[in-house]
């Protein structure tokens, strides 16, 4: 078994969360030239020359490893990119939202390495059987999307799944300091993946807004929005607040597709800040290689 360094080539074991609002170059670079690994989150993005540009900007900025994410199920360009990513040559891929065995054969024949999210042990399992070479456990108090149904927090979830797999194995969620690193390598994890953290980072190119947002939220300051078939992980505003004391259906008050313009105006009635619990630890905007500084201190 490779261990998670191997498997990425950087000097430290922290991957930057895929955000699409996250994907720019400058930011990938940032990431991986302070000694982790910096991600472009290609989920959504089925323009193939828009991928070959943003992969060339990132090599241009930088000589350190970086990746990618694929959403498996959402992209039906998967196996194009994969092609533009092995010619760059990028290691080492994430892989998300679908079913592994679909993408899995290809990654391999191109001589990638790939670690598949899962957000239980059971799916961790079938990625691993699928032919992941690791796997990103995302527990319930991370951002980003996730299921309505019950989950388990990464205390339980990281323990669970290494006790389960024979292959490294990233936390995800409630991690932004050497205390939430040092915690997820005790409980058996070989590395981390931080989202909100850099997210409110100097170089990060989310609107100041959002960061003043997430460095602003409290204890229990995030709550699940229900978004269709899926829940997002939001900061609670005066309006959500109210909503939420009302008992509306939240599903039926706000629409996903209006996010990407919300954060980046600011304007977070339209819809409410993306982020996850461990907002209530970060207290300052701050670069990225200080960020990773500390948490490996």
């Amino acid at each position: 078994m490779k261990s998670l360094l191997d498997l990425l080539g950087c000097k430290y074991p922290i991957i930057q969360g895929p955000i699409g609002e996250l994907n720019d170059p400058k930011m990938v670079a940032a990431v991986s030239d302070a000694g982790g690994f910096g991600m472009l989150a290609l989920g959504f993005i089925t323009d193939i020359d828009k991928i070959k540009r943003m992969v060339a900007e990132v090599r241009a900025l930088t000589d350190k490893p970086f990746g990618a994410n694929l959403m498996i199920a959402m992209n039906p360009n998967n196996e194009a990119i994969l092609e533009i990513l092995a010619a760059a040559g990028v290691r080492t891929v994430t892989t998300s939202a679908g079913a592994p065995k679909k993408i899995y054969p290809r990654i391999k024949a191109l001589g990638l390495n790939g670690l598949h999210v899962a957000l239980a042990a059971p799916l961790a399992v079938k990625a691993v059987e699928a032919g992941a070479d690791g796997v990103v456990v995302s527990g319930t108090e991370s951002g980003g999307l996730r299921t309505t149904g019950p989950e388990s927090t990464n205390m339980i979830l990281i323990p669970l799944v290494c006790d389960q797999v024979q292959v490294p194995v990233v936390a995800a969620g409630g991690i932004a300091d050497r205390r939430g690193y040092r915690a997820a390598l005790a409980l058996g994890a070989q590395g981390v993946q931080i989202g909100t953290a850099f997210l409110a980072a100097e170089e990060s190119p989310a609107s100041l807004a959002w960061k003043e947002a997430i460095v602003a939220c409290a204890d229990a300051g995030t709550t699940l929005l229900p978004v269709g078939s899926m829940a997002m992980r939001t900061i609670i505003n005066a309006k959500l607040g109210e909503l939420m004391a009302r008992g509306e259906a939240l599903g039926k008050a706000y629409n996903l597709a209006d996010a990407g313009q919300a954060w980046r105006s600011g304007d977070f009635d339209l819809f409410p800040a993306g982020a996850g619990q461990v907002s209530a630890l970060i207290r300052q905007i701050r670069p990225v290689r200080e960020i990773i500084a500390e948490m490996v201190a």
